[in-house]
């Protein structure tokens, strides 16, 4: 389920704030969508996995808090990112 160094960088390039970036809000969004449509994926095909549908919640909570407070803190931010990843 774990996402590839590849596929981080593919979802996290266009929303870093410089090369070593891996905490901002922004790339820790980026991240949270990516895990979330693959875990909507497979709970589409395994409807019974319910450990799974518990860690989706989870992230998705996460995912959450972390745009209010980007919301709060840097908004030009947060529009950029609901743009870039197509949330909302």
């Amino acid at each position: 389920m774990a996402l590839t160094h590849k596929q981080k960088e593919k979802v996290t390039g266009a929303v870093k704030r410089h090369d070593k970036d891996t905490g901002s809000p922004e790339y820790q969004i980026a991240l949270f969508t990516e895990q979330i449509k693959k875990l909507t994926t497979h709970l589409k095909k395994n409807k019974k996995d319910f450990h799974s549908r518990r860690g989706l919640l989870k992230m998705v909570s996460k995912r959450k808090k972390l745009m209010g407070y980007l919301e709060k803190t840097n908004e030009k931010s947060y529009k950029g990112v609901i743009k870039t990843l197509g949330l909302k």
